[in-house]
């Protein structure tokens, strides 16, 4: 059995699931390294962390910085080999505005694509040299069926997990597990800005219960709740002559 990993990196952990995240890790024995935008609020996650015993060292850094991102990665791989990177930063965004504006478009793939780059690819600098880590992508089950209320957000995260899971089964050679995150509606300010109903919205404290169990496990792909991903599984299935009509009436992202 693999040991339980002792150096985490989480990205986007100043509040939300990358919160819940590093608090659900949180424990005697294990460094968290978190980063976020938000100085404040980001501290305070890593003083709730160190409550519970971990040695906690957070990091404001933006992941659209790739420079940034790799001085920080390459530092703590120093010290610190990291055995576990949760690629979890992402923004939201939609049309709930008005049409989706290229400058919306950019800051999204920037956020939630290239900012997962600019987490994984530093650290698997060190994990090839290592021949062991793992690398957690945070996808969505919005990536499984564009929808019109959020064309950039949905292509984004069908991006990352079509990447991801191209990368676990060219990392699986290297002793290095992939995995992708693929939740549905979680109870953070990035859904909260969401004017519409959210069908089996769960709680930040259960999705990260749920994540750590899963990455425990190695699953390929952690799709939850499951109801939700069903009928996510069963829209994707259907020809688009019978879900676009149905789709574009669906209420638009904020």
């Amino acid at each position: 059995m693999d040991r339980k990993p002792k150096n985490i990196l989480i990205t986007g952990a100043s509040s939300g699931l990358g919160a819940a995240l590093a608090l659900a890790y949180a424990e005697k024995d294990v460094t968290l390294f978190l980063s976020g935008r938000n100085e404040p609020r980001l501290i305070a996650v890593a003083d709730k962390a160190r409550r519970k015993g971990a040695e906690v060292y957070p990091e404001r850094v933006n992941v659209t910085d790739s420079k940034g991102m790799a001085a920080w990665i390459h530092k703590i791989e120093q010290s610190y080999p990291l055995d576990l990177v949760i690629a979890n930063a992402g923004i939201s965004a939609g049309t709930g505005g008005g049409d989706e504006t290229p400058v919306q478009s950019e800051a999204i793939f920037a956020t939630n694509v290239q900012g997962v780059f600019n987490t994984l690819w530093p650290a698997l600098e060190g994990m090839k040299k290592r021949h062991s880590g793992q690398l957690a992508l945070m996808a969505s089950l919005a990536g499984f069926r564009g929808l019109a209320g959020a064309p950039s957000y949905c292509a984004s995260k069908a991006c990352v997990r079509v990447y991801g899971e191209a990368l676990r089964a060219e990392m699986a050679a290297c002793g290095i597990k992939v995995n992708v995150i693929c939740p549905g509606f979680v109870e953070t300010p990035m859904t909260g800005a969401n004017g519409f109903p959210m069908p089996f919205l769960m709680q930040p404290d259960e999705a990260a219960q749920i994540i750590k169990k899963g990455l425990a496990a190695n699953k390929p792909r952690l799709t939850f709740p499951w109801r939700l991903a069903a009928l996510v599984w069963i829209l994707a299935a259907l020809p688009p002559r019978i879900m676009d009509p149905l789709l574009a009436r669906l209420p638009k992202k904020a």
